[in-house]
């Protein structure tokens, strides 16, 4: 087989990586041939962690233990009877072709199943010796480890991009860091109450760009008793102050309270900006009259709207996400938020929002504003009696040509009829077949029926509903 046409293969094969289906797709082109085999089981490993389900942490542990020494497996298979088929090398060094390094999660999976401390330099060891470029790196707070010390080191963490890890880490580990990571783009800290390692603000400064960061803040930090914790304002003060230097390159920021410095007026290329409140119950007057004239993605959860509502009238028509969770507030908060989102965000494609059952007429407005429509998630507030039959008839007369994708979350129960309305309008004035969801809904077997009916006849793709769920499926 020509290099060229591996090569190409190669190519194909990684622009798979960024989407749940396609790796599906991968997944199953794995028995095609040898060489197919030999280029997918890379990409599939680079990151085991997002293919590992709830329960079946033994499988990853099995593998990782198979890399271990004959002597070393053996030890292990004595105590441990799970391992008993382990002895068995496996076909691939899977570990090599990690690049998510999430020493955590392993070290966490190895202590519920077997005696860790006994093999935990072994195991480090294993990741280290193994040829292996890490790209991300996921550092708890308990670990103590100099690892920039061990021959090798320095070759297998040149390249990290992405690196996690705990505002209270060991001074040893933060310099080896420094040392080994100069590439880092990506930076995740988590805060907590209790000490705090300053030295942090030096791995910034040696960063040469950054331009993705998470600050968050543990549920256990908003407590009563860390609300006027002075050492956290002023550690949060410097670590703020340090990232502005960052200022013209960070593209993505992520915060769980609101900054203590006026950081965010100063991240003038800001393309996705991130804001969870959900564990504190403090102000977010710091967002207010803020300016970010690139944002493209809006996500937001328990905060306040008026303040989202004037974060989106201060943007400048890039927005094309808008994901903004429940948050309680009345119908006139409400039409102010729909009403800013359609005079100034003529390139939306996803929007996530309350809609009460005042403004439903506002939705019209907002689809005749907002043409590049691909998906709608509708939060209905309990307390509202949601007209469902306008609902649907503005859904069905004004929604773009690409808006086929619907979520709703509401407990209000929709009658069969309207249901059944909805598609057949849907089915006289749309050619492309719907993507239906509701949580929190009651479904009993007539409207899945109804639905079947609807998807034999071409009107609907799909259909789930659930009491829970995440972001939506954009397809």
């Amino acid at each position: 087989m020509s290099k060229l046409y591996v090569d190409v293969l190669h190519l194909i094969f990684e622009k798979f990586q960024g989407d749940k289906d396609d790796k599906k797709s991968l997944i199953s082109c794995l028995s095609v041939n040898i060489t197919w085999c030999e280029l997918i089981v890379p990409i599939l490993w680079k990151n085991p962690w997002e293919y590992l389900k709830i329960g079946k942490e033994k499988i990853l542990l099995k593998v990782i233990i198979s890399h271990f020494s004959d002597e070393l497996r053996d030890n292990l298979s004595q105590d441990n009877e799970f391992l008993i088929d382990s002895y068995k090398r496996p076909l691939f060094n899977y570990i090599s072709f990690w690049r998510h390094l999430n020493l955590e999660r392993i070290e966490r999976m190895f202590n519920a199943h077997i005696h860790f401390k006994e093999i935990k330099n072994d195991l480090l060891n294993l990741f280290i010796y193994n040829n292996t470029k890490f790209t991300h790196l996921y550092i708890y707070q308990q670990f103590n480890r100099q690892i920039h010390l061990i021959p090798e080191s320095k070759q297998c963490f040149s390249d990290i991009k992405f690196l996690s890890c705990n505002a209270s880490i060991d001074d040893y580990v933060l310099i080896g860091l420094i040392e080994m990571c100069e590439s880092i783009k990506e930076l995740e800290i988590f805060i907590e109450k209790g000490n705090k390692n300053y030295g942090i603000n030096n791995l910034i400064k040696s960063s040469k760009k950054l331009f993705n960061i998470s600050l968050i803040r543990t549920e256990f930090s908003f407590s009563k008793y860390s609300r006027n914790d002075e050492s956290m304002e002023s550690f949060c003060n410097i670590l703020e102050n340090s990232l502005i230097n960052h200022s013209n390159t960070i593209k993505y920021f992520k915060l769980t309270k609101q900054p203590i410095t006026k950081i965010l007026s100063h991240l003038i290329n800001l393309k996705i900006l991130e804001l969870d409140g959900s564990f504190q119950d403090m102000a977010w007057d710091r967002i207010e009259n803020l300016s970010l004239p690139y944002l493209q993605i809006l996500k937001a959860k328990s905060i306040p709207i008026k303040y989202l509502t004037n974060l989106i009238e201060n943007t400048s028509g890039y927005l094309i996400e808008i994901k903004i969770d429940y948050i309680g507030h009345d119908e006139i908060n409400n039409k102010k938020i729909i009403k800013a989102i359609y005079q100034n965000c003529p390139n939306l494609q996803y929007l996530n929002l309350m809609f009460r059952k005042s403004n439903i007429l506002e939705l019209e407005k907002l689809l005749i504003k907002c043409q590049y429509l691909n998906g709608l998630f509708f939060i209905i507030d309990s307390d509202d009696t949601i007209n469902w039959d306008k609902l649907f008839e503005i859904l069905t007369k004004f929604s773009p040509n690409n808006l086929f994708n619907f979520k709703f979350y509401s407990v209000n129960q929709i009658k069969l009829n309207s249901l059944k309305l909805f598609f057949d309008n849907w089915k006289v004035e749309h050619k492309h077949p719907m993507l239906l969801k509701f949580f929190r809904m009651k479904i009993v077997s007539e409207y899945v029926d109804l639905v079947e009916s609807y998807k034999i006849e071409g009107v609907v793709k799909k259909f789930d509903h659930d009491l829970y769920g995440e972001d939506f499926e954009w397809i």
